[in-house]
């Protein structure tokens, strides 16, 4: 029997407890047996100086799930072309990993512009999508609200924004309760975001 594993994917610029309690959520009360946290590459023609280097956003995701069994980090979007888009990913990993059932998570606010995705009908048609709610105020298109490859899972809202613990970061402030300890440590020891 395939394994199903859900693919959460993020720059994780830092990865913070809303993404591990998302992650946690889905993979305890889903059927899906794994999640991996996916580190998006920074792409080499966007200069993005609030964007850290790949292998430092790879080894905070490293530590964050390290304590959890089901909670796996990913870089399989590092040796990809660039830009890169999610359909290609899911090509590449279902190559790589063929027993394995790749399923993707989404917010609520991804699913909305879904429509706009690359390729979005060949997701649609060869993998599963996993949503968790976010607070926003727009529609999801009408061919999503219903569909039988999407399935919404009633995990907690998280409104906790990487942009805002970095600009916290910046200003001083201690943001250590929304970190986990490693990732806290790490960002610490290394002087990131200030």
């Amino acid at each position: 029997m395939n394994r199903k594993v859900g693919l959460f994917f993020g720059t994780f610029n830092p990865i913070h407890i809303g993404h591990l309690i998302i992650a946690n959520h889905m993979v305890e009360f889903s059927d899906l047996e794994e999640i991996w946290l996916v580190v998006t590459p920074h792409n080499p023609l966007k200069i993005k100086s609030t964007l850290l280097d790949n292998h430092h956003r790879l080894e905070m995701v490293y530590r964050a799930c390290e304590p959890f069994e089901k909670l796996k980090p990913s870089n399989i979007e590092f040796g990809l072309e660039q830009p890169n888009y999610t359909v290609k990913t899911l090509l590449h990993l279902q190559e790589k990993f063929p027993t394995n059932n790749f399923c993707l998570i989404m917010g609520e606010d991804n699913l909305k512009s879904f429509h706009k995705w690359k390729n979005y009908e060949v997701i649609l048609q060869n993998h599963n999508i996993y949503v968790y709610p976010r607070i926003s105020g727009e529609k999801v298109q009408n061919q999503f609200k219903d569909h039988p490859k999407i399935t919404r899972v009633a995990a907690p809202r998280m409104e906790i924004s990487a942009t805002f613990i970095r600009q916290a970061i910046s200003e001083g402030k201690n943001i250590e309760p929304l970190l986990s300890n490693p990732v806290w440590e790490y960002i610490k020891h290394m002087n990131f975001y200030k």
